[in-house]
Formats: C-alpha cells, sequence, structure tokens
C-alpha cells in the first residue's frame, strides 16, 4: 500500500502550526502572556479569528501563572477539561479536579433546581480562593460559579470562562467579562467555546509557569 506524503515530526508539526498561527492571527496586539495563550487557543481549534472573540482582565495571565507556580488546585467543571489539562506540565504538582461525579451532585442538583453541572460547583473546596477556575462546557457551572462569588464565596485567582453552546454560553461569558467582583479572567465570546479551548489556556498559562 503506499504511503502518504506528510509531516511525522512532532516537533515540526509543532514549529509550522505556531508559524503559521503567528503569521495569520496579529499575535503582536497582545502581551507577551497572553499571546502564548491565544496561539494555544487557537492551536486547540483550528480558527485564527477566534483571537477576535478574546477578551481577558489586566492581570489574568500573570495571577494564573503566578497561582499554578504557588501549587493552586485547578478545578474544572467536566471530566473533559480535566482529561485536556497536561499535567506532566504542570509546575507544581497541582491537583486537577472535577466534582462532577461526587455522589452528592445529582441530589444537590434537585434542591437547588439547577443542572448537575452547576451543582457541582458548589462542592469546589475552600482552596478555591487561590484556585484557578476552568469551564468549557457548561454555562450554567460558569453562572453558579459566579453567583458564589457574588454571594462572598471564594474568590478564585483566575476563572477561564469558555463555555460552548447555544442557550446560556453568549450570556455567561458577558457576565464573565462584566462581573462587579473584580476577578481576573479570561474568555471568548460568542457561542464557540469548548474542553479543547478551555484547557489549552490553561496548557499556555502552564508552560509559562514552568
Amino acid at each position: 500500500m503506499a504511503g502518504f506524503d506528510y509531516i511525522r515530526d512532532p516537533a515540526e508539526i509543532y514549529r509550522q502550526s505556531f508559524a503559521i498561527v503567528a503569521k495569520e492571527a496579529g499575535l503582536e496586539l497582545l502581551p507577551g502572556d497572553m499571546a502564548n495563550v491565544a496561539t494555544r487557543l487557537i492551536h486547540s481549534c483550528g480558527m485564527v479569528d477566534v483571537i477576535g472573540d478574546l477578551e481577558y482582565s489586566a492581570r489574568a495571565a500573570a495571577n494564573g501563572i503566578a497561582a499554578l507556580r504557588a501549587g493552586c488546585s485547578v478545578y474544572c467543571d467536566v471530566e473533559m477539561v480535566r482529561s485536556g489539562i497536561i499535567q506532566r506540565s504542570l509546575p507544581a504538582n497541582n491537583a486537577v479536579l472535577c466534582t462532577l461525579n461526587d455522589d452528592r451532585v445529582v441530589d444537590h442538583a434537585a434542591s437547588i433546581a439547577n443542572t448537575r453541572s452547576a451543582a457541582a460547583v458548589d462542592f469546589w473546596h475552600d482552596d478555591l480562593a487561590d484556585a484557578i477556575a476552568v469551564i468549557g462546557n457548561a454555562p450554567t457551572a460558569l453562572f453558579r460559579l459566579l453567583e458564589r462569588i457574588a454571594e462572598g464565596g471564594p474568590r478564585p485567582a483566575l476563572v477561564i470562562g469558555i463555555p460552548v453552546g447555544f442557550v446560556g454560553a453568549v450570556e455567561s461569558k458577558q457576565a464573565l467579562a462584566q462581573n462587579s467582583s473584580g476577578i481576573e479572567f479570561i474568555t471568548v465570546h460568542g457561542r464557540r467555546g469548548g474542553s479543547a479551548m478551555a484547557s489549552a489556556v490553561l496548557n499556555a498559562l502552564a508552560l509559562d509557569a514552568a
């Protein structure tokens, strides 16, 4: 059987991919740490125009890098986000946690009349105050996190809020960007998002932290 002519070297694939992103995406308009985030974000979805929907607070990347170096926990809304995080790149053997399958979540979701994803956020621990929250799937999880913060709950060092979808995704990301609590955040506005994009942002910060 005849073989196909394609690049097989992983390092060369990455090199060429990042060179194309740098050429097409206008990364020079971003600070260095956010340029790295944008590169990984674009690489995760193959869409250079996503940079136009990227919004972040002033110290988002710096806070995330410092928190990772300090050994913070990383809380994820779904297992797909957790699976997408490259744990060997984490600088301080950081715990990567998802409470969606906690035995208490189903009953708690019924008691608060909300989704399992939202209910799972109520089981993120007290160290959330110094942690990074990574939400790539469920708008309700992002809304619930913002509610907890507004109620006086722990304020994460950084919220990466990039849920995908047609119901609540746009609105939850707008609420994150417009939050009155002053939390540091990274988001991608619009319907686009997802686990791969959210975990790619965390991976970019982890590589910088390392």
